[in-house]
């Protein structure tokens, strides 16, 4: 049985770290690209410390900025935010998930759509090195002025590596960190190169919102429905807070008591209560593809249960059959999304099991193959060919959820000599003893 280390605060962090034990650090167990049942044995020689009992602090200042420290929930942040008449920006498709680990993985969720990243609503973060130092990172700072980043041949390194994530600008994520602003060093590094122990985000004024369902055929069957929604929804991104895609493949895993509009995929629509009838006048109504009858109002609280289950549930069926997840995380510019779904299309041959479910408004949704013990090595396979599809249209790999320990196998092709030695150094520079997740992407 696998030995777990639980530091309850940063003093018992700093004296675990300080010990120089190569770790992998890891929150509430939600990430999609971690294999927790083989995760001993994918770590051999490296222990593994659970932050989920690490003391929580929680706070809004007179400006509205959210102080997270410790082992806060998305749940929770969102909880106090909204009885202090605030919202957060960021919705993960799982609520449990820790806001700090976030950070790490340079998660973003649903409401990315309409608010931006999280990338973009951190303001600072406060991180352990690996000598067991508390640094600070601030977002008006940019990077090339942090020790790390000094003398010549790492500026045009720096630079170099800036160039390379131009075509990604766009994207939620690019196959690497984007390394512009201070607080990147630590935003999507997933705990190479520090740990993080306390973040501030942006917030805004609560308000009520609306779900708005839009019924569909199956995907597989005629996207050209959901290909207008998606072209029509572009420009209400100031109006529309989140975009989201379900198909009927996902809605079979749910209780029966939880299923809605079976036999169709679903588009929900999170609107701002007051912004509802423009988006229904200038949006809505105008879809020729979908009737009336095809678009209803769902509860708040009946569509966020619908939505948090579907992958729990998918999860679960995973486990049942004793298979690691094999998915997608991809996300593509707007143009390519019909050669993205074209693409997906074609796997309905393979006889594999499959769903579809994610953030649609972005051109970023989750295929996920539900392989038996035989069919695993040919889904798996499939995969290894997709990523070089990927690479050739442009699209970001791993848009979400990080690369982790799953998704190593097929990141290798997006990193050209600029980011290898950029990785390099890093690790040179924050972690020379490669002690801090040793096993992770910027080792390879």
């Amino acid at each position: 049985m696998e030995k777990i280390n639980y530091p309850k605060n940063v003093d018992e962090l700093k004296s675990y770290i300080e010990g120089g034990t190569p770790s992998f650090y890891l929150g509430s167990r939600t990430s999609t690209v971690i294999p927790y049942e083989k995760l001993s044995e994918k770590l051999d020689g490296v222990s593994i410390v659970d932050l989920s009992k690490m003391k929580k602090k929680i706070s809004l200042d007179c400006d509205g900025a959210l102080y997270i420290a410790g082992a806060v929930s998305w749940k929770e942040a969102s909880e106090y935010c909204q009885s202090h008449g605030r919202q957060v920006l960021t919705s993960p498709t799982e609520e449990l998930a820790l806001c700090l680990s976030g950070v790490a993985t340079s998660a973003t969720g649903e409401r990315c759509f309409g608010f931006g990243t999280l990338r973009e609503q951190i303001i600072e973060l406060e991180y352990m090195d690996v000598k067991g130092g508390l640094k600070t990172l601030k977002a008006s700072q940019a990077i090339g002025e942090l020790p790390a980043f000094q003398g010549e041949s790492v500026v045009k390194n720096l630079k170099d590596y800036q160039r390379s994530y131009s075509p990604y600008k766009t994207y939620k994520n690019a196959p690497f960190p984007r390394l512009e602003k201070a607080i990147d060093l630590m935003v999507g590094s997933e705990g190479q190169l520090g740990i993080v122990t306390s973040a501030k985000f942006k917030t805004a004024p609560a308000e009520s919102s609306m779900y708005l369902f839009v019924r569909l055929p199956k995907w597989e069957e005629n996207f050209e429905p959901h290909l207008e929604l998606f072209e029509k929804v572009q420009k209400m991104r100031s109006e529309v807070r989140a975009c989201e895609f379900i198909d009927e493949n996902s809605v079979r895993f749910l209780p029966e008591d939880q299923k809605i509009a079976q036999g169709f995929d679903l588009v929900f629509l999170e609107i701002a209560q007051d912004n509802f009838e423009n988006v229904y006048n200038t949006f809505i109504s105008e879809l020729t593809l979908v009737g009336d009858e095809d678009v209803f109002e769902v509860p708040s609280s009946q569509c966020r249960e619908f939505r948090m289950n579907i992958p729990r549930y998918i999860f679960e069926a995973n486990q049942k059959m004793k298979i690691t997840k094999i998915g997608t995380d991809v996300q593509v510019s707007p143009d390519k999304f019909r050669a993205l779904l074209e693409m997906y299309k074609s796997w309905k041959d393979s006889g594999i099991g499959f769903n579809l479910f994610g953030h649609f408004g972005d051109a970023h949704l989750h295929f996920n193959f539900m392989p038996t013990k035989e069919q695993y090595p040919a889904a798996q396979n499939i995969l290894l060919e997709f990523y070089s599809f990927v690479a050739a249209l442009g699209g970001s790999p791993f848009a979400e959820h990080g690369i982790g320990l799953i998704k190593k196998p097929f990141i290798a092709q997006f990193y050209s000599p600029v980011h290898k030695t950029m990785f390099a150094h890093l690790k040179k520079e924050c972690d020379p003893e490669n002690i801090l997740f040793p096993a992770g992407y910027m080792s390879l």
